[in-house]
């Protein structure tokens, strides 16, 4: 039906028609991936648009170009602070944890009599990581708080584990159809992708930091273009020197985090509404790419529903607990990460790469990974907020303020910066009127945000519980001025 129309009207609709499904996500605290897929399938061949799409390569091509910017982003948005206890961790459970889950998937299904042990290793490849999207979506959807380190320790792991998985799957197919390769080729060129690949990540996000305060573009709208040019350039060199592309977006993107330029709060918020329209049209495109009619299938979903078992209760498990095993995790810690390995978009891209290499059995494959995918989101994706609370995991979570004034690094602002500061209940400031503070010179309030509203301050508004300040000054007297403003009144 939607054929019929003009393709610009046709994408014009089904973004419209994904801006809707994620407002709606968020407030049926509902996964938005499973919606965008959901309007790919219904705009698909045996959906109510009748779009029918075989493009595989083409997929290939977006979801390369889409996954460097979502990690990317996700660099972007991750602080270093918060990651840097949990770096070793991270790197184990991103490299040997998706090892280990291919190998502990691989076994059991070589078993079943429909496929070969280079088969089994094949799927569990693919199925190997935690996926980015998935997991920056649903944690922010559900609006989920864990304590200490585990949220970091989860967004860096699910950011940084693609890479292995992407060389795995290539790693299967080359040995489906070169089964001479030795082992230690194999295990060489993985380190050269891994190291080469940090290493450009880290020299490329340096580099943008360094450029960025030198250029002096005087166009704030052309610093969009400068991202741009900043991701497709480090994964293009990376790729150059035998590096892995992703792995150095994600690294650049940490890095640049980090870093102390001008306009980076405006680059930093283009660079997450880029990543959502790259999800949005990854999600779109894989959903156009499944044949319902395929997945209602006794043979996928009895399939389907064993990896599922295997993959959430036995595999990422067994993983996460022997790279865990001299780690400073408790138990209800380790539970809780065996849980939220969430399977997304990476997984299906990667399931489309036997179908570009005449697997004999590329379509059944991915059925089964498209099938596995929706059971994990639709689970674990469902059930985080549960699990954290079961496990006595969960803690507040501070929902962001939509203020309505912003404030950016521009030429002169020097080393002046925003932040915001919850009064908590039992805070000594309380009660007082904000002329009492005595803040150093050069630090004031900007707002205060009381409930829905917000308060411009004034010499005798009197602060409350609960209140949120934007406070403005000195980035180094802000650290003293926030710890005075939650000082406990005993």
């Amino acid at each position: 039906m939607l054929e019929n129309f003009s393709p610009y009207l046709v994408t014009g609709f089904l973004f419209f028609m994904s801006l809707v499904a994620g407002t709606l996500s968020e407030k049926l605290k509902f996964p938005a991936l499973i919606l965008f897929l959901a309007i790919g399938m219904l705009a698909g061949v045996d959906g109510i648009g009748g779009i029918d799409f075989n493009e595989f390569n083409i997929v290939d091509d977006i979801g390369t170009f889409a996954l460097a910017f979502i990690l990317f982003g996700g660099g972007f948005q991750t602080k270093w602070t918060d990651i840097k206890p949990i770096i070793t961790q991270g790197v184990v459970l991103s490299t040997a944890g998706v090892l280990l889950t291919a190998i502990f998937m691989a076994v059991p299904i070589a078993w079943l009599d429909r496929f070969s042990y280079k088969d089994a290793f094949l799927l569990g490849s693919i199925i190997s990581s935690t996926d980015a999207a998935a997991v920056f979506s649903i944690l922010r959807t559900q609006k989920v708080g864990v304590k200490g380190a585990l949220k970091p320790l989860l967004e860096f792991e699910s950011g940084s584990n693609d890479p292995m998985a992407v060389f795995l799957t290539l790693t299967a197919l080359n040995w489906f159809t070169s089964p001479d390769i030795p082992v230690y080729n194999m295990i060489v060129k993985l380190i050269v992708q891994m190291v080469n690949g940090g290493i450009i990540g880290f020299v490329a996000g340096k580099f943008a930091c360094k450029a960025i305060q030198n250029l002096e573009v005087t166009n704030e709208a052309l610093y969009p273009v400068w991202g741009i040019s900043i991701v497709l350039s480090t994964f293009g060199l990376a790729e150059m020197v035998q590096g892995n592309g992703y792995l150095a977006v994600y690294v650049c993107g940490i890095v640049m985090g980090g870093g102390d330029f001008l306009y980076k709060y405006s680059l930093q918020r283009f660079h997450e509404g880029f990543a959502w329209l790259m999800q949005i049209i990854m999600f779109l495109l894989l959903g156009l790419l499944v044949n319902p009619k395929e997945l209602i299938n006794f043979q996928v979903i009895s399939i389907g529903l064993l990896i599922s078992f295997l993959l959430m209760f036995v595999a990422r498990p067994l993983a996460v607990f022997i790279c865990s095993m001299f780690s400073r995790f408790n138990l209800n810690e380790k539970i809780f990460v065996s849980w939220t390995g969430l399977r997304g978009a990476v997984p299906i891209i990667l399931a489309t790469y036997p179908l570009s290499n005449n697997h004999p059995q590329a379509r059944y494959i991915f059925n089964l990974i498209f099938f596995v995918v929706l059971t994990s989101v639709l689970l674990q994706g469902k059930t985080l907020a549960v699990a954290a609370k079961l496990l006595h995991l969960d803690t507040r979570v501070r929902t962001a303020k939509s203020y309505p004034l912003a404030f950016d690094r521009t030429p002169g602002s020097g080393t002046d910066e925003t932040r915001e500061v919850d009064l908590l209940p039992g805070s000594a400031v309380i009660g007082h009127a904000v002329s009492e503070l005595k803040f150093p010179d050069g630090v004031s309030i900007l707002l205060i945000n009381r409930g829905t509203k917000f308060l411009v301050p004034k010499g005798g508004t009197v602060l409350e519980a609960d209140d949120t300040l934007l406070i403005f000054g000195d980035r180094a007297k802000l650290n003293e001025v926030a710890k005075q403003l939650t000082q406990s009144e005993n």
